[in-house]
């Protein structure tokens, strides 16, 4: 596969990743609101989007699956399909005022969500080894465009139908067409023959090792932690009487953080190490608690979740990057489902918990469970750190 075809590839599946997380930032930045004007009970106000994670982490190994088998472009197209119809779903149900049809909505974009996040393992697949951090970047960099786009278009489609939120839903389901059309273009492996899928070590093996153990660490606590502090902010921010389109900019920056970095993190991977880079990001997570707890004004949010959001730039990509030391081509499939599974249930864990402290403890518990979930991934990158070190030492002597 020549370079310009792989560059391509990754172009497109970048493409693909935008259309997807524009059509997310505008479901995250109005689902909890919604669920807070549908639910009888507040403190499930962001159950809607609990469900979506628990919907993705359930479907990240069908869909490694279904990708198996038939390939990662056709995986894609059904992924998409579903996340049409939920989009539609979501539109009637606001129409509707049903909290359970807009569970139900939010259920089937989860779905579409779990085939999303191999995107970038798509990009990995097809990269080589000195390009695969950065391919792994330049698609999560898509969602750039979702950072620009997504907020904007939440508070354009606010007002766009008679029942406020529901255009944002109309918005998604074009979104959902338009990838349609890209994928169509792409031109992915095929998937890899039986006897070579059945070859390699078994599952209990690979999870056992010290690199698979903090890849998924840092992948859970890194994800967990953004969408704990992201879901409940919007909340927060209002309860605080800041304005819909001031909850919704800060939303903006957090994206941006969130994937601009993706333009260089593998770079820096290249350069530092993967290790550094994951540490980076758990500090600037622990940046981004500590502005939190010290004020709730607008440059307080502003600056916290602009810091999450490079944070998890950080500990999601090097996570990544880190996981794909941790298997062999054959074992490819059956490690990034379970990786993503597993990092799908901590995060619809967490997405449910957001609302539910928030209502309950408030805002400063928010965060300080934050706080207490990224001191436990410290421990573990400088205990994998710390192994490599007496590693390289035995090697030299």
């Amino acid at each position: 596969m020549s370079i310009n075809h792989t560059q391509r590839t990754v172009l497109l599946l970048a493409i693909c990743q935008a259309l997807a997380m524009t059509g997310s930032i505008v479901l995250f930045t109005t689902a909890a609101l919604i669920g807070a004007d549908l639910a009888t009970d507040a403190s499930l106000a962001t159950l809607p989007l609990a469900v979506l994670q628990l919907a993705t982490m359930l479907t990240t190994i069908p869909a490694a699956v279904l990708m198996k088998r038939w390939g990662r472009k056709l995986g894609f197209m059904v992924g998409v399909v579903i996340g049409l119809v939920g989009a539609g779903l979501g539109v009637y149900a606001i129409f509707v005022g049903s909290f359970s049809l807009f569970c139900g909505a939010t259920l089937l974009y989860g779905t579409f969500n779990g085939f999303v996040g191999y995107y970038r393992f798509a990009a990995a697949d097809v990269a080589s080894d000195a390009f695969r951090s950065r391919a792994i970047s330049f698609v999560i960099a898509g969602g750039i465009v979702a950072a620009v786009a997504g907020p904007e278009l939440a508070t354009w489609t606010k007002d766009w139908l008679p029942v406020t939120f529901a255009g944002g839903f109309v918005t998604i389901a074009l979104l959902q067409l338009l990838t349609l059309l890209i994928l169509s273009a792409i031109n992915l492996p095929a998937p890899i023959q039986q006897k070579q899928q059945d070859t390699g070590r078994k599952l209990g093996k690979i999870v056992q090792q010290p690199v698979f153990v903090v890849a998924v660490l840092g992948s859970m606590i890194g994800y967990g932690v953004m969408v704990l502090v992201m879901t409940a902010t919007p909340l927060a921010m209002v309860a605080e009487n800041h304005s819909f389109r001031t909850a919704a900019s800060v939303i903006q920056w957090h994206v941006l953080g969130m994937f601009v970095p993706s333009l260089f993190t593998g770079y820096l991977i290249a350069q530092f190490g993967v290790l550094a880079i994951i540490l980076t990001g758990i500090l600037l997570n622990g940046a981004c608690i500590a502005i939190n707890l010290s004020g709730t004004m607008a440059p307080h949010f502003f600056g916290a979740l602009l810091l999450l959001g490079i944070g998890w730039n950080f500990l999601f990509i090097g996570s990544t990057t880190l996981l794909t030391e941790a298997y062999t081509p054959p074992e490819r499939a059956k490690t990034q489902a379970t990786h993503d599974f597993l990092m799908f249930s901590f995060v619809a864990l967490m997405t449910f918990l957001s609302g539910r402290l928030l209502n309950t403890w408030g805002w400063a518990t928010v965060n300080l469970t934050g706080l207490g979930l990224i001191g436990l991934c410290l421990v573990a990158v400088m205990w994998l750190q710390q192994q490599r070190t007496v590693t390289k030492i035995r090697q030299s002597q």
